[in-house]
């Protein structure tokens, strides 16, 4: 772990001026919380925490940070799973823990607006309330804040029928590296003033600037829902399945894939009779007009049981549709206690390529001898093949990072990308060039240039200072 020296005391005075003693740490106990996320094997000191109130005290910290030439890193609950929020350069961490309201619910525009630290499902529970629906439902959500869902772009159990955090973010506020404060985007449906620097930010990492207020989409609530679960004896039947369900122009709100190794994992920690005794199972859930979900779960059942299911269970009440998708969540953490460490990836493919995905993973895992299950969001291609390990096990981890870098080149063989949701952050940056090439690479860095010229937003992200050798895959 670097340890980074501390701030000088004129500096930190200019800190508290700005956002009051209370709400800076900078010793070193208190630090060690920020030094690190949810991602294994990635750690570094910060050299202060701060927690502003406003976008006004954030312009004024960027002030101060650019004069002093002082990294950026903001931080939302520490979820990520690609290094994203380790402040690899030190400097401060932002947090918006102070920020975290619910600012206003338009019913007339069908919009909400919001500060970064505002919890997911809070917002989610809210604007339920009310009759209406915010699609992006991350497996962090109980946790994870809007800022964060924003930087990454994330996604969830509903990305196949609804799309992901960037297809409901309308307007931004941001707070640019020198301080400037700008507003993209809004209420609208349409807005063709310029570039769009709306969906240029989101999923932007941290690097261009930070996100002080969001104005999200959203829609009608479901009137109905349906969940079930379908078992397969054969792996790659279930993984066709994922293919035919899309060809047959259905498109459930989940269509979530479990191998059995993930799926004995997560009956062992969630202990709600999940059958442990065949290759995968398909969680599937439909919403929407009570009739067209009695319809579409009938036809997608016929198809499971075309294709290979050996059994098909619908959920009977609302309980037992909501066990099913908490078991499904909980996927990362029950298979956290295999092994001292564990490195959830993600990988996406097309979804007809989810099949030959599926193999591919399974083939390399072998090759490598490592452990590594596979589960996530098959309805849309993205896979997360997960290894449970040990990271002092410096043989094993270098066998690790060959499977994944493997993985990695087969997904792009297919038409596939590096990511579909967790970001580049330091993890993925050695690849980036895999999927962009240089040209697209250089682009990008280019854009960095413009918006943050001493390259002080969360530095060392998404921008490897060595790119890896791509791998040559035989047969």
């Amino acid at each position: 772990m670097k340890n980074m020296t501390k701030l000088d005391t004129q500096i930190l005075e200019k800190i508290y001026a700005i956002v009051g003693h209370a709400y800076v740490e900078d010793d070193p106990v208190s630090l060690l919380s920020y030094s690190y996320d949810a991602t294994p094997g990635y750690q570094s000191m910060p050299q202060a925490v701060v927690r502003p109130k406003s976008t006004e005290e954030i312009a004024q910290l960027l002030k101060l940070c650019y004069e002093y030439e002082i990294p950026i890193v903001p931080r939302g609950s520490g979820t990520n799973l690609c290094a994203g929020t380790v402040p690899t350069e030190g400097g401060i961490v932002i947090l918006f823990t102070r920020m975290n309201q619910i600012l206003e619910i338009d019913e007339q525009n069908l919009t909400i607006t919001v500060q970064p630290g505002v919890i997911t499902q809070q917002l989610i529970e809210q604007v339920e309330s009310l009759g209406l629906f915010y699609p992006p439902d991350p497996s962090s959500m109980k946790i994870s804040t809007i800022g964060g869902n924003i930087n990454e772009c994330s996604g969830g159990l509903r990305g196949l029928k609804y799309g992901v955090t960037k297809d409901y973010v309308l307007g931004l506020e941001v707070v640019l590296p020198q301080g400037e404060i700008v507003r993209t985007g809004g209420k609208l449906a349409k807005d063709v003033a310029g570039y769009d620097l709306t969906k240029l930010l989101v999923g932007s990492e941290g690097t261009l600037g930070i996100i002080t207020e969001a104005t999200l989409k959203l829609i009608p609530k479901p009137a109905s829902k349906k969940t079930m679960l379908a078992l397969y004896p054969n792996i790659e039947h279930a993984a066709q399945t994922v293919s035919e369900i899309i060809s047959a122009k259905i498109i459930p709100a989940t269509l979530e894939f479990m191998d059995q190794l993930t799926l004995k994992t997560v009956e062992d920690f969630a202990q709600i009779g999940l059958p442990t005794d065949i290759e995968a199972v398909l969680l599937i859930e439909q919403d929407g007009h009570p009739d067209v979900v009695e319809q579409d779960i009938q036809q997608i059942a016929k198809l499971c049981e075309q294709y290979g299911a050996s059994s098909i269970q619908i959920a009977r009440t609302v309980a037992e549709s909501e066990q099913l998708t908490t078991a499904r969540r909980s996927a990362l953490t029950a298979l956290s206690r295999l092994r001292p460490t564990t490195i959830l990836e993600d990988a996406t493919v097309p979804r007809s390529k989810i099949a030959e995905m599926v193999r591919s993973i399974h083939r390399i895992a072998e090759k490598y001898e490592v452990q590594i299950c596979t589960f996530g969001h098959a309805g849309d291609g993205n896979l997360h093949p997960t290894c449970v390990t040990d990271y002092r096990d410096e043989e094993e981890m270098h066998r690790v990072e060959e499977a994944f870098a493997e993985i990695f080149e087969v997904a792009i063989q297919l038409g596939g990308t590096i990511t579909g949701e967790h970001g580049v952050g330091i993890v993925k940056a050695p690849y980036l060039s895999w999927k962009l090439g240089d040209t697209g690479v250089a682009a990008m860095k280019a854009i960095k240039q413009a918006f943050d010229p001493k390259n002080l937003m969360n530095p060392g992200k998404i921008f490897a200072k060595a790119e890896r050798k791509r791998i040559v895959i035989k047969g």
